[in-house]
C-alpha cells in the first residue's frame, strides 16, 4: 500500500465506526469546507487543509510522502525517538521498516488534539443527556485539555523521523471509535447481569484475556463484583476523559455502568458519590481492540505488521 492509501483508509475506517455516524460527520467536514472558503488569502495559508476530507485532527501523516510504498509497518500505542531508532535498528539486521505508526497523536496530530473532544457531547446526548447540557459540560474540560498542549514539544519525534528518513504517522480517534464500537456490540450481546459478569465478558476479547495474563486486564474500580451493571455504556473516544460533571448526568440518564479505558481519581470519587459503577477495561488492550481493527485492514491488503511499545497485536485478518 502506499502511505496516503493507509491514510485515507484508516480515516474512512473511523468515520465508518464513528458514534455519530457517517451523515453526520460528512455534515461537519462540509462546515469545514464552508469555513475555509470564507477565509482570508493569509488564514488559508495556516488551514490544515487535511480537514476539509478528515474531521480527526489527532490523525495525521507526520512525516512521509504520501506515494510512500509500504510493506512493512512498526506499530505502538506510544512512538518517541526510540521506536524511531529502533526502525533504523531493525533495518540495519536486515528488516526494513517502511513507516512507523503511532497512536497516540505526535506532531501536527497533538497540536489540537482538543478538538476531537466534540463528540463526547453526542455520545452523551445518545445517553440521553440534553445536548445543551452535554455541550455545556464539555466546553470548559475542552478549553482545558486544549491548554494543556501549549507546553508540548509537539514535533519532537517528527523531527528525529525527519532526520533519519522514517516515515511516521498517527492513527488515533478512528482506532477509538472502532474499540468503542467493537466492545460495545460485544457487551450487549452478551448481557452481563453483574459486575464481574462485565468482567468475564471483557476478558472474552483477546485483547484483554492476553492483558489479564499481563496484569494489566480488566478491573472493578467502583462497585461490586455481584453488584447488578444495570445499562452498561462503553465509553472509549473523544480524544480524552471528559469532565467531572458527565458523571452525574450519566447516572440522570439511567447509566448504571461505563466501562473506560481510564478515569481520573477525581471523576473516580464523583462516580462513588453517585454510585456510578466503573469498570476500568484497560488501556493498552483497549487502545489494541481498535488499531487492531485497523492494522487488519493493512494486512489484509499486503502490509506485513510489527508491533511494538504497548500494542496486543491480536489479528483477525484473512489475506485477500
Amino acid at each position: 500500500m502506499q502511505l496516503r492509501e493507509m491514510y485515507e483508509l484508516a480515516v474512512q475506517m473511523g468515520i465508518d465506526a464513528d458514534p455519530r455516524g457517517r451523515e453526520a460527520v460528512e455534515k461537519l467536514l462540509e462546515k469545514a469546507r464552508k469555513k475555509y472558503e470564507k477565509l482570508s488569502e493569509d488564514e488559508k495559508e495556516e488551514f490544515d487543509l487535511e480537514q476539509l476530507s478528515n474531521p480527526y485532527t489527532d490523525t495525521r501523516i507526520s512525516f512521509g510522502a504520501d506515494d510512500t510504498e509500504v510493506n512493512r509497518v512498526l506499530v505502538g500505542i506510544d512512538i518517541d525517538q526510540s521506536e524511531i531508532l529502533m526502525a533504523k535498528e531493525l533495518e540495519r539486521q536486515g528488516t526494513k521498516i517502511d513507516l512507523v505508526l503511532s497512536h497516540h497523536p505526535a506532531g501536527k496530530a497533538r497540536v489540537r488534539f482538543a478538538d476531537v473532544m466534540d463528540v463526547q457531547a453526542d455520545m452523551l446526548a445518545q445517553l440521553g443527556v440534553p445536548i445543551n447540557v452535554a455541550e455545556g459540560i464539555l466546553e470548559e474540560r475542552i478549553k482545558q485539555v486544549d491548554r494543556m498542549q501549549l507546553p508540548i514539544n509537539h514535533f519532537r519525534v517528527v523531527d528525529a523521523a525527519r532526520l533519519l528518513n522514517v516515515p511516521l504517522m498517527s492513527v488515533h480517534t478512528p482506532a477509538d471509535n472502532n474499540a468503542q464500537k467493537i466492545v460495545q456490540k460485544h457487551l450487549d450481546e452478551q448481557k452481563p447481569e453483574t459486575l464481574e459478569d462485565v468482567v468475564s465478558a471483557l476478558k472474552m476479547i483477546p485483547e484483554y484475556k492476553q492483558a489479564a495474563k499481563m496484569g494489566i486486564g480488566p478491573r472493578i474500580l467502583v462497585g461490586k463484583k455481584e453488584g447488578r451493571a444495570g445499562r452498561v455504556s462503553v465509553i472509549m473516544t473523544g480524544g480524552t476523559g471528559g469532565p467531572v460533571e458527565d458523571i452525574e448526568e450519566l447516572v440522570k440518564a439511567g447509566v448504571g455502568t461505563v466501562v473506560l479505558m481510564h478515569i481520573s481519581d477525581e471523576k473516580k470519587k464523583e462516580a462513588e458519590k453517585h454510585h456510578l459503577n466503573v469498570i476500568i477495561a484497560g488501556h493498552m488492550a483497549s487502545d489494541s481492540v481498535g488499531m487492531n481493527a485497523i492494522l487488519d485492514e493493512f494486512e489484509k491488503r499486503g502490509v506485513e505488521v510489527v508491533p511494538c511499545s504497548g500494542i496486543i497485536r491480536v489479528s483477525r485478518a484473512v489475506a485477500c
